[in-house]
């Protein structure tokens, strides 16, 4: 065993995944690779955004095929146990695993880094074949080759975080070339090569219309539908550990639904919706719904992507964070695309490192998890011009709400609509909820905001749940060339209060008051009306 060939490290790493009480089994996934090797197309790259569980599938590839000295039996419980090609694979294979995100002790350089993953793989090859003699001076194709040409034994590659080298400072783009040569010497048209699994981020980058690295079938969120209910957990994963999760905590704090807005959301090509998986099993386990997946790594900073082209995407924004979809041609983004100008590139990378899903032509935000990163970014760019302005207001907005004060609000709508911004043609009712989503942005870090949401008889422009039971609840819906009085009288009618109210026979789940809010706007006088009426209380 060695520090790349039969490494022991991808095997305690799945076994503690599998200790884990929110364990979910993917393990028929690697029944799904057995028919790639010592086959033309035996090379894989799967490309999913960070912490969708990449990591721990090359773990699990590695634990599985690769040889080892450990007798614990960890598969002989799982789905892939019941296939018939179990025992025949089951630690039968010479594995290669290599992370590409691991550097050298003071790396400062391309040639250290490159050094300890070449130097590395054939020092394990010349102590596992120490009678080659195996100088050491070799390359790791020629290595590999060597033994090859006396044993004919192939070897199992397991690559992780393969693009990781385009996000490190030290490395010039002419090394980066280099890199993809390293890749392609070592793998392609190898006949030592059994299987190549390769995953990361990036989609593979391109040159000219080729590739050094064109043996690969890439296998991305967007479009590949294969592998696609491997990465992420579905919504019946999610039921089965939530139960575990009621029955195991002491005090569980939060629904299952509530799960599912922060966490669900992201679209795959098959068009099933998918959870973030480490932000469930983090929630689960904390007990506490907040924000895990943003808050690590370089490219949470969803300024990085708009900075270069603002004005293109601004009023995308505002419709996004009112829940809306934005039609939008998104297409593969490369490593070596790294600049970010026109609004297809800057959607494109947001969708590939999961800031942004897609489906059917759109990009939307996922979830909750997502919108308070995107609220944090139009309350804080200047840049954004309008966006910015009227988020700033937000606050004042909410405030004027609870007190009633409907000056106040009129006055802060009127200050909107003399923005000119292009979303304030008000051509129809989703552009004025873009606007009002916008005045009440702030209300997000006390209340769940939902667009259009089911409540009594129908379904209510926003319904704002607060997170604290025992504060206002709020019921708003907007008219255009109509009045507040006819908004206030749909909300009564259609009886959207019922929405805060628990099961027949409990208690209210909500004890505030819960407010009627009426708002319209006319056509012929550019101006806003609002009214507020508090609704029996329970």
């Amino acid at each position: 065993m060695g520090l790349f060939l039969n490494s022991n490290a991808p095997y305690e790493g799945y076994r503690e995944i599998l200790r884990d009480t929110y364990f979910v089994d993917k393990s028929y996934f690697l029944n799904e690779l057995i028919p790639y090797f010592e086959k033309r197309n035996r090379y894989c790259c799967i490309t999913r955004p960070r912490r969708f569980g990449k990591t721990v599938m090359a773990n699990m590839v590695r634990a599985f095929f690769g040889k080892t000295d450990r007798k614990d039996g960890i598969f002989d419980a799982l789905e892939i146990s019941k296939t018939q090609d179990y025992r025949m694979h089951l630690n039968r294979h010479d594995v290669i695993y290599i992370d590409f995100s691991k550097t050298p002790k003071n790396c400062k350089s391309y040639e250290q880094y490159i050094a300890r993953i070449q130097d590395g793989i054939v020092k394990d090859l010349s102590e596992a074949y120490a009678d080659f003699h195996l100088s050491g001076d070799e390359s790791v194709w020629d290595a590999l080759q060597i033994i090859y040409e006396k044993t004919e034994n192939k070897f199992l590659f397991v690559m992780d975080e393969w693009d990781a080298v385009f996000h490190m400072p030290f490395v010039t783009a002419e090394e980066q070339r280099e890199y993809l040569l390293f890749l392609k010497n070592m793998l392609k048209d190898q006949p030592y090569v059994e299987f190549a699994y390769m995953t990361g981020i990036l989609p593979i980058a391109k040159y000219s219309g080729g590739s050094e690295l064109n043996m690969f079938v890439e296998y991305d969120m967007v479009t590949s539908e294969k592998f696609s209910e491997y990465f992420g957990f579905s919504d019946d994963e999610v039921d089965r550990i939530y139960k575990i999760y009621q029955k195991e905590t002491t005090g569980p704090k939060f629904s299952r639904d509530e799960l599912r807005i922060w966490y669900d959301g992201y679209y795959t090509a098959k068009g099933i919706r998918l959870y973030n998986p480490r932000s469930v099993v983090l929630a689960l386990t904390d007990n506490q719904l907040r924000n895990y997946w943003t808050s690590s790594g370089p490219y949470d900073e969803l300024f990085y992507y708009i900075r270069n082209n603002v004005k293109d995407v601004r009023d995308d924004l505002a419709l996004m964070v009112s829940g809306e979809r934005v039609a939008a041609k998104t297409g593969e983004f490369s490593a070596i695309s790294m600049e970010i100008n026109s609004r297809e590139q800057i959607y494109s990378a947001m969708v590939v490192y999961g800031l942004l899903t897609s489906e059917k032509g759109e990009v939307m935000i996922p979830n909750r998890e997502l919108m308070d990163r995107f609220n944090e970014l139009l309350l804080s760019k200047e840049s954004l011009g309008y966006v910015y302005s009227l988020a700033r207001k937000s606050e004042q907005m909410l405030q004027a709400t609870l007190s009633g004060n409907t000056k106040v609000m009129e006055e802060i709508l009127e200050f909107a609509h003399n923005t000119e911004a292009p979303i304030l043609s008000y051509n129809n009712e989703t552009e004025l909820s873009a606007t009002v989503n916008l005045c009440y942005l702030s209300a997000r870090n006390n209340y769940r905001v939902e667009r259009e949401d089911k409540a009594g008889k129908g379904f209510v422009d926003f319904i704002f749940y607060p997170e604290r039971k025992n504060e206002d609840c709020i019921i708003l819906e907007l008219k255009v060339d109509s009045t507040p009085e006819k908004a206030i009288a749909q909300i009564k009618e259609k009886n959207y209060a019922l929405c805060f109210k628990g099961k027949l026979g409990e208690s209210p789940e909500y004890t505030g008051r819960i407010l009627a809010v009426g708002i319209s706007y006319s056509k012929a006088s550019k101006a806003h009306s609002c009214k507020i009426e508090v609704l029996n209380n329970f």
